[in-house]
């Protein structure tokens, strides 16, 4: 009886060592599982950021091509992109919501806007998983602001915004109208000088489609360049502005009582790729 005790204490000696490896071993891989897949998420998300800063730089570059050839009839260039977490996107104008009116206000003696055109454009956006986007809740434009009308030559007419929306960080590039003084014209034989007031306008055209993740190039063309003239209007109001969309620019070089014509030039750009 002594003997068989003896035993099997020497018995539970002997496997409570095994025992312990084996947990041990076991914890160790469990530590090890968790550790590589901890560092695989950081390093999956690290190059999903690499990738939409790259992006930015690219939709800038795409921009400043894009800006180069609009007012170049037929001219055309590209920008490659290199996409793995992402998506780029074409939205045409009929899905893009980007839509407005651009009109004119205290002339011809009414207080109603004079409507000059009404604009539809595409849009281009590239957008990847909210995970693997910007941090927060920040949205900012890297290229102009939330105005959509600008005066100032140094503006651009560029304008992308950076922003997270339903589970998904993105960049959008669309483009804003320029309004400027052309300067003045005595009509021959007449005491009547008018102003010319020149509206410029990029309008972008497309197929709506999504491009899949890897290289690519976003190609831009122009496909067409019209400049409408509208009749002379008289200025009736000592701050006469351009109205677009909801938003407004005044135009304080014209005085009270000047004829004025606008000079809407619009350029046509497709992009494909």
């Amino acid at each position: 009886m002594h003997s068989n005790t003896r035993s099997l204490r020497r018995n539970r000696k002997a496997a409570s060592p095994a025992v312990s490896m084996v947990i041990i071993t076991a914890a160790t891989v469990v530590l090890v599982l968790v550790s590589s897949l901890y560092a695989l998420q950081v390093l999956s998300r690290q190059e999903a950021q690499a990738e939409f800063s790259t992006v930015q730089n690219s939709v800038l570059a795409f921009d400043d091509a894009l800006r180069d050839i609009a007012w170049d009839r037929g001219g055309s260039r590209s920008v490659r992109f290199a996409t793995k977490f992402g998506n780029m996107l074409l939205i045409d104008a009929g899905d893009s919501a980007k839509s407005f009116e651009i009109s004119a206000s205290g002339f011809n003696g009414t207080d109603e806007s004079l409507r000059l055109y009404e604009l539809s454009t595409a849009v281009v956006k590239y957008q990847m998983p909210y995970d693997y986007g910007i941090s927060g809740t920040e949205s900012y434009y890297i290229l102009g602001n939330e105005s959509v009308v600008v005066s100032r030559i140094t503006d651009s007419l560029g304008q992308a915004l950076v922003k997270q929306e339903s589970g998904f960080s993105s960049i959008t590039l669309n483009y804003r109208v320029r309004v400027s003084e052309e300067g003045y014209t005595e009509l021959l034989g007449t005491n009547t000088t008018i102003s010319y007031v020149d509206i410029f306008i990029i309008r972008l055209n497309c197929n709506s489609s999504v491009i899949g993740a890897g290289d690519f190039e976003l190609v831009c063309k122009n496909v067409g360049l019209e400049t409408i003239s509208s009749r002379s209007y008289t200025v009736n109001a000592t701050s006469p502005s351009i109205i677009v969309g909801t938003d407004s620019i005044s135009l304080d070089f014209l005085k009270l009582g000047t004829k004025v014509t606008f000079n809407l030039i619009i350029a046509d750009v497709r992009v494909s790729t």
